[in-house]
């Protein structure tokens, strides 16, 4: 009977609910985050340069303070990422940006250790350090600054009542103006999803 009393005490344990985010808690996150910019980013010189952006994984941080009960404000940060710009296979081009993202955002209580969460926000991307290369590497290449809309949709797999195991994915309106040698040549349209995993520590 006793063998059976602590079985059961062990099973309790590992099963035990995880409480709820509540107004007043902060999570911190840390991790990886990989920017995969869509397919068709467009074309500049009125369409007679078709663009094609690469991905980039980097170390990422997250800090999120719950306002109310499950419902939490983030901020999403990261190192710079740095992109390949090609036009039909031949790189034309790199730059690096930094993405930051405010969000709203809601989680639920699916399960004792699962909890999902989406949320809505604003992003302002800002590009530096742009190289042109290849067939235009004479020539001063710039890409201007960006804010959108971003949505992100998640979930945390609470280990105990302090720490969690965290994927997720946002989609980020990045729309940004290309100027070469200060003429305006056409806009990029990166639109990543951003594919992240996290450790995530609740204080």
């Amino acid at each position: 009977m006793k063998t059976l009393c602590l079985a059961a005490a062990a099973v309790l344990a590992v099963v035990s609910p995880v409480a709820a985010q509540q107004a007043g808690d902060l999570t911190l996150g840390l991790g990886l985050a990989n920017v995969n910019p869509k397919s068709d980013n467009g074309a500049l010189v009125g369409g007679a340069v078709p663009i094609s952006i690469g991905d980039n994984t980097r170390p990422q941080i997250t800090v999120e303070y719950f306002i109310r009960d499950n419902i939490g404000v983030e901020l999403l940060a990261a190192l710079p990422f740095k992109h390949s710009i090609k036009s039909n296979g031949t790189e034309i081009g790199t730059v690096k940006h930094l993405p930051p993202v405010v969000s709203l955002q809601y989680h639920f209580d699916a399960t004792p250790q699962l909890k999902p969460f989406v949320g809505v926000g604003v992003n302002f991307t800002g590009f530096f350090d742009a190289e042109s290369k290849g067939p235009l590497a004479d020539d001063e290449l710039r890409v201007k600054n960006s804010w959108g809309l971003a949505a992100h949709l998640g979930t945390d797999y609470w280990i105990n009542d302090r720490s969690a195991i965290r994927a997720d994915l946002r989609w980020i309106d990045i729309d940004a103006d290309v100027e070469l040698n200060s003429g305006n040549i056409g806009e990029v349209e990166v639109d990543p999803v951003v594919a992240g995993i996290s450790y995530v520590m609740k204080f």
